[in-house]
Order: C-alpha cells, then sequence, then structure tokens
C-alpha cells in the first residue's frame, strides 16, 4: 500500500508539474485563438452567442464540477459511505430547479447579467447595484475557496513544501486565470471549461472502469470489499446506509436538510452559472444546453460513487482521513494505487485544470457585473462613452478581483474550505433566487421588494453563518479555540432563504409602486423569446 508522505510518497511531482504545464500551454494557445474576434462587449460577456447547445452545456458542466465534486465528493463516499452520496444527489438535482424554473426564462429576459433580468421593470440604479453586490460577493467567496483548495492540492500532488511554496502556486493559479479572462473572454474560458470536462469525464471513466474491473464489474463485490476495508461488522456495514455523517441528532439532521436545501436552490442563484445561458443563440439552446448539463453531471456523479467506494475498500477510509487534505486525498490516492505515477500526474493536471477553469468562470462573471451594471448603468447610466469602454472596464476590474483573489487566497489558505463554499452557496439561495423567482413570476414585485431580498438576504445569511459552528465552537470549526455559535446549523439556508422570500414579500406590500405594463411585457419575453436581443433596456 503506498501511504502520504509530506505529498504522495511514490508520485512524482515533475511528471506531475510537466503534465500540468502542457495543459495550461495547449489552453493559452486555444484562449489566444479564441481570442481574435473578442470586440464587443456582447463577444466580452457572452462570447456573440456563438456556442451551441451541447457544447454550451458540456462548457457548463465543466464551469460547475469544481475540485469539490472531484476531489470532495469521492473523498465523502470514501469515509461516510452514503451519506457522502447525498452531496452528489444534491448538486444534480438542483440542475432540475434550474432548468424548469431558470435556464429558459432568463434567457430570453436578460442580455449579460443577473441584473439585466431584476432590473427589467424596475428602478434601474438601485436594482443593479445590489445585483451587482450579490454577484460580486457570491463570486469572491467561491474564487477564495477555489483558490485556497489550489494550495492545499499543492502540498498532496506536487509535494511543493511551506508556506512560500503554496503561495507562489495560489499566485500563479491566479495569474494564468486572470490571463484567460483577459486575453480570451467569455469565448476563450468556454473554450477551458470544455476541455477540462472533458478531461475531467474521460479521467472519471477510466478510473471507473479500472475500479470495476478489479471486483469482476461487479459493483456488490467492490461494495463487500469497502465494508471489509472499513473493518466489517456494523462498523463497516454503516458506509451502505444513511446515518454515518448525518442523522446521529436532531440538529444534524436539520443540519443536512439546510445544507440540502441551500445546494439544490443555490445552484439555481450562482451568478457564473446563470451568465452561461447567455452565450447561446436562443432559448431554446438554453433549455438543451441544461440538459446536456444534467446528463454529463448526472453520469460523473455516478463516477464518483464508483470511486469513492473504491478508494474506501483499496485505500482505506482510516488511510484518506490521515492523509494531508483528509477526503481531498481519496482520488490521489485512488489513482496512486492504480495506475502510479502516471495516472497520479494526469489526476493532477485535472484537478488543476478544474480549479482554472472554475475560477475563469467566476472572474468573468464578476468583472462583468461591474462594468455592465455598475460602470455602464448606474454609473453612466446606460450612456456609455464608446462601444468599447464597458468591455476595458471589465478587463480592469478581472485584474483587480484577480489581484484580490490572489490575496485572499493566499491568507485564507489555511481555512475551513467548505465554509466559504457553504457561503457562496447559501448567498446565491438566499439573496438571488428569490428575487428571480419573483421577477419573473409575480405580478406585484417591485423595486422595494428586490431591495428587501436581496440586500435582506445577504446580511441574514452572513450574520447566521457568523455565529454558526461553521466559523466557531468546533473542532472543525474555522477560528480555532473560540466559541459565539449562538446558532445551531453550519448553513443557514434552511432559515436564510424562507427570510429572505419573506423580506422580498414584505418589501413589495409595503410600496406602492406598481409595474403592471413591464410584467406583461417581461412575461411576453420570457416565454416566448421575441425581442430577447433588445431585453434589456436603459
Amino acid at each position: 500500500m503506498k501511504t502520504l508522505a509530506a505529498g504522495v510518497e511514490g508520485s512524482n511531482p515533475t511528471l506531475n508539474i510537466i503534465i500540468f504545464a502542457v495543459f495550461v500551454a495547449i489552453t493559452l494557445v486555444i484562449v489566444f485563438w479564441a481570442s481574435r474576434n473578442t470586440k464587443t462587449a456582447s463577444d466580452y460577456y457572452a462570447a456573440g452567442r456563438a456556442f451551441t447547445g451541447p457544447q454550451n452545456g458540456i462548457a457548463i458542466s465543466g464551469d460547475y464540477l469544481s475540485a469539490a465534486s472531484f476531489l470532495g465528493i469521492a473523498g465523502a463516499i470514501a469515509v461516510n459511505g452514503y451519506d457522502g452520496f447525498l452531496y452528489s444527489i444534491g448538486f444534480l438535482v438542483a440542475w432540475l430547479v434550474a432548468l424548469l424554473l431558470v435556464a429558459e426564462l432568463l434567457r430570453n429576459t436578460g442580455k449579460f447579467t443577473m441584473g439585466d433580468v431584476l432590473a427589467f421593470r424596475m428602478r434601474q440604479r438601485p436594482v443593479r447595484a445590489a445585483a451587482a453586490v450579490s454577484t460580486l460577493i457570491v463570486s469572491i467567496f467561491y474564487l477564495l475557496a477555489q483558490m485556497t483548495g489550489a494550495g492545499g492540492l499543492v502540498n498532496l500532488l506536487l509535494g511543493v513544501q511551506g508556506n512560500v511554496g503554496q503561495d507562489i502556486v495560489i499566485a500563479v493559479v491566479g495569474v494564468i486565470m486572470v490571463l484567460y479572462v483577459l486575453i480570451g473572454g467569455m469565448k476563450g474560458t468556454t473554450w477551458v471549461q470544455i476541455i477540462k470536462a472533458a478531461l475531467l469525464i474521460v479521467g472519471a471513466l477510466a478510473m471507473t472502469i479500472w475500479v470495476l474491473g478489479k471486483y469482476g464489474f461487479n459493483f456488490s463485490s467492490l461494495l463487500q470489499h469497502a465494508v471489509d476495508k472499513a473493518g466489517g461488522g456494523a462498523k463497516g456495514e454503516a458506509l451502505l446506509g444513511p446515518g454515518k455523517q448525518y442523522g446521529k441528532t436532531g440538529t444534524s439532521k436539520l443540519d443536512f436538510l439546510s445544507l440540502g436545501i441551500a445546494l439544490v436552490l443555490g445552484t439555481a442563484g450562482l451568478p457564473h452559472v446563470l451568465m452561461r445561458f447567455y452565450t447561446v443563440p436562443t432559448a431554446k439552446d438554453a433549455r438543451k444546453s441544461v440538459v446536456w448539463a444534467i446528463v454529463l453531471i448526472g453520469v460523473f456523479y455516478l463516477f464518483t460513487l464508483v470511486l469513492g467506494y473504491g478508494a474506501g475498500a483499496l485505500v482505506g477510509a482510516d488511510t484518506i482521513s490521515k492523509a494531508p487534505g483528509t477526503t481531498n486525498a481519496a482520488a490521489p490516492l485512488l489513482a496512486l494505487e492504480l495506475g502510479g505515477p502516471v495516472l497520479l500526474g494526469f489526476i493532477a493536471a485535472v484537478a488543476f485544470a478544474t480549479i482554472l477553469a472554475v475560477v475563469a468562470g467566476l472572474t468573468i462573471t464578476a468583472s462583468a457585473s461591474f462594468a455592465h451594471d455598475v460602470y455602464a448603468n448606474v454609473i453612466k447610466k446606460g450612456k456609455v462613452d464608446s462601444k468599447n469602454a464597458e468591455v476595458r472596464v471589465a478587463r480592469f476590474t478581472a485584474l483587480v478581483i484577480g489581484a484580490i483573489a490572489i490575496v485572499g487566497g493566499i491568507l485564507a489558505k489555511s481555512q475551513n474550505v467548505a465554509f466559504l463554499v457553504a457561503l457562496a452557496f447559501a448567498v446565491a439561495a438566499s439573496a438571488n433566487l428569490p428575487t428571480l423567482l419573483y421577477s419573473l413570476f409575480w405580478k406585484r414585485f417591485n423595486t422595494r421588494g428586490a431591495l428587501f431580498s436581496i440586500y435582506g438576504g445577504l446580511v441574514v445569511t452572513i450574520v447566521l453563518i457568523v455565529f454558526s459552528p461553521a466559523v466557531s465552537g468546533e473542532t472543525t470549526s474555522m477560528i480555532k479555540g473560540a466559541d459565539f455559535a449562538w446558532f445551531p446549523l453550519s448553513n443557514p439556508g434552511l432559515v436564510s432563504i424562507p427570510v429572505s422570500f419573506f423580506l422580498g414579500w414584505l418589501g413589495t406590500v409595503l410600496s406602492k409602486e406598481t409595474n403592471d405594463d413591464k410584467y406583461a411585457e417581461m412575461e411576453v419575453r420570457s416565454l416566448t423569446g421575441a425581442h430577447a436581443e433588445k431585453a434589456t433596456v436603459h
């Protein structure tokens, strides 16, 4: 059995770095190629709406399947069995919400950002400013989580030692990310995500077949070996049923319910996911791209079931739990056990490609929201000096966000990554989704309701997380040795999402503002796609 020392013993860090460098070089060439026609705001933000439904679906899966999906879920299944797989189910079911309630309507009504939809029938400046604030907060926290994950993966996969080494790699990831966005815009970023999705799914498929082959392609035999490796008896059998991680107490059951609600509803409010619906020419293509994404993501999560139990059977939950990165080490250790340093090198490259693709998507979303919503429509009131001025502001914003991500990733590299991801999903589910649904489906909804919902959702979510066990009071908390947690749930979704819906209703009924004519126009556009290209008004 190969084990872990400072990094992965038996791995070849030089080989890992070479494979990763080849990937970066190839994708940078593609980004330069894609940038030739990136001139207008539509080119930069929405790739000229030139991608087909299937292409965009592959890119969405590449954007959505982050390092947490690849490394985290496989590790969670290896250690916690059935309860770990519930993450996969939550992430996948979330796309049904996006397909049925958001994708087609959003593509018909908006132009580049979530702010376009919210401001369609309301007062432009305050609503766009609120949408931009929410987008930037969600994107930056998600960015910090990915950058922090990059630092941890360095130690695990490349054998880089010490704080300085991890800081350098975080900075390198940030610089490459900014290059993708500055040079290629959405078109270049989309191609990076397509390549990364293909690599990730092919790599996971190969490992899945390899693992099943070791047990005669008998999944029951694989499960039995995982149970035996975990100690057999009741301890081992706990991997096959619910309750190993959640369900031991009433609070843990509520915590799981809260996390599940945040995951299922948060996806349809994630700005970098929503922005992908604008890169296709029609709403039909937007719907088709989500169907493709659901199929690819669903197949991938089935792979994680085999990989997770395979890691449990071949490596062992105890070895994984004691490894640097704990559960995140499951997939790399399984790769090393199956194919030695070469397969591990490929998995290392895929893991870093995953981080690069996700952070590039987040960066372009955040920069687009600031340039389009704040600069063009709040500061300039829709009267931009030249057609390229907005793109220049977006590129400058990408530089600033890249710098924030690098500094934040370095400062937060020892923090709890799950805390940052939970905050991003909880904010998206609490501040963005209620406002979007009210805008699309409630005729009475108005500007005050939108502001109450967005800002109220932001404040409630952040306050509840700050005073939750995710931050203090437990051994796994972000701040060790402190205890100011009066809110019992690690994820606030169970409380913050209903509160945000309530605040949206309250703000609406407290205001006399009506917009019946604009709602009628929005309803026609959202359902038919009529004049979708002109959906944004100034």
